[in-house]
């Protein structure tokens, strides 16, 4: 595979900047879902399945997704189509919210996000490769904080203006309105995700016609001369377990437990947002002088206390420092895990590794979204957190314990 030229890879980070605006604009209607489901009546279990579902079809499609991938010298066209049709379920489902039978909605909420699944397991895949190659090396802390630090902006400003509207018109039409307004961020993702520009890649070996059971043995020899792929993914998947339990269990806390309306959920996920942006900018600067270890540590350790306060102090003045909070060490996080992964994987079977190691992410949201849910029945939302801050310790524990030479 040839190299970028620095003119083209000029151009790629100012798309992919671009790209996050788009992208950024229509995910503000992401936190919203799992409320629009509570306040139409779902049960935990609907709203656990909203999370789960797009486990069950990546793990089940993410290695296939990571193949097909591999096969393609161009990989952008299937990045930014996929883009485009996830976030045109946002659309979908505001259109089903204000024209479809109020007893149906749910039901074709949960079709429409089981739908988005199949490209959402591509995109999964495509992002990791389109980004790292962009980035090279030495340039992934500097593109993924820009674009996600434009991605926050853009969600302040976006959520901001949702959470002063969203309760001056009547549910369910404000969420109707609401999921359509944003989706619109989708066109403006896939014109511009569209043209970025990668040099052709030529397939590996390992990607051409085999059987079953030959692809098998490949895989287990990759995984075999790649221990610290391993390492990393296992320590990796223990954690994302414990982020993928509370996801369902903290919008039905906020909605059941503490009271909160959908202005002031609003204002925590903004919370969280504004200040990821601050985490940014600190953490590349704490990786470069103290290096990527301390980041993993300090922000696995730190992220682990937003559920445990959260349970214990179930207020929302109190919750907005405790979002506060999460959000300067999961901004870290978030860039941690991409590069201390991406350093892992070897460059010429980049697809084929990166759609393994999303394949143990999407068993975690499978197992863990459904199981936070059945135990809230058992232990109550505030036990699931509390369980989910115990794993999170878990995996922090992991990585603090260093690989045998």
């Amino acid at each position: 595979m040839t190299l970028q030229t620095p003119e083209t890879q000029k151009r790629n980070f100012r798309y992919v900047l671009i790209d996050a605006v788009g992208v950024s604009i229509s995910n503000v209607a992401a936190p919203f879902l799992p409320v629009f489901l509570t306040r139409m009546g779902a049960s935990n279990f609907q709203v656990g399945l909203l999370s789960s579902m797009p486990g069950v079809t990546g793990l089940i499609l993410a290695i296939i997704a990571g193949r097909f991938l591999q096969t393609r010298r161009n990989i952008i066209p299937w990045y930014s189509l996929s883009r485009l049709l996830v976030i045109s379920c946002y659309a979908l489902t505001g259109l089903i919210t204000l024209f479809f039978p109020k007893e149906n909605v749910i039901f074709s909420t949960l079709a429409i996000w089981a739908f988005a699944t199949l490209p959402s397991t591509v995109l999964a895949v495509g992002f990791s490769v389109v980004m790292n190659t962009i980035a090279g090396p030495d340039g992934r802390y500097t593109l993924l904080s820009r674009r996600w630090t434009i991605f926050g902006l853009t969600s302040v400003v976006f959520t901001f203006a949702v959470t002063r509207v969203i309760n001056l018109v009547a549910f369910p039409l404000n969420y109707g309105i609401m999921f359509l307004g944003l989706s619109l961020g989708g066109l403006i993702s896939f014109y511009f995700s569209s043209r970025i520009s990668l040099p052709d890649q030529t397939p590996p070996p390992l990607v051409a016609g085999q059987s079953l059971s030959s692809t098998l043995k490949n895989f287990s020899a990759l995984m075999r001369s790649a221990p610290a792929f391993v390492s990393f993914s296992n320590k990796r998947f223990v954690y994302l377990s414990a982020l993928a339990l509370s996801a369902p269990i903290m919008p039905l806390f906020f909605v059941r437990q503490v009271g909160a309306t959908d202005s002031q959920i609003g204002t925590i996920n903004m919370t969280m947002t504004s200040v990821m942006l601050i985490g940014y900018f600190f953490w590349p600067w704490v990786s470069r002088k103290w290096g990527g270890r301390l980041v993993l540590l300090a922000t696995t350790l730190g992220v682990a206390l937003y559920p445990a306060l959260t349970a214990t102090f179930p207020h929302v003045g109190w919750i907005y420092v405790f979002a506060a909070i999460a959000g300067l060490f999961q901004g870290g996080l978030d860039l941690v895990f991409f590069d201390e992964l991406m350093k892992t994987v070897p460059p010429e079977y980049s697809a084929t590794f990166v759609s393994l190691a999303q394949s143990m992410q999407y068993l975690s949201t499978i197992i863990a979204p459904m199981a936070g849910t059945f135990l809230a029945d058992y232990i109550g939302l505030g036990g699931a957190l509390w369980l989910s801050a115990g794993l999170r310790l878990i995996g922090f524990l992991l990585f603090l314990k260093k690989d045998s030479k």
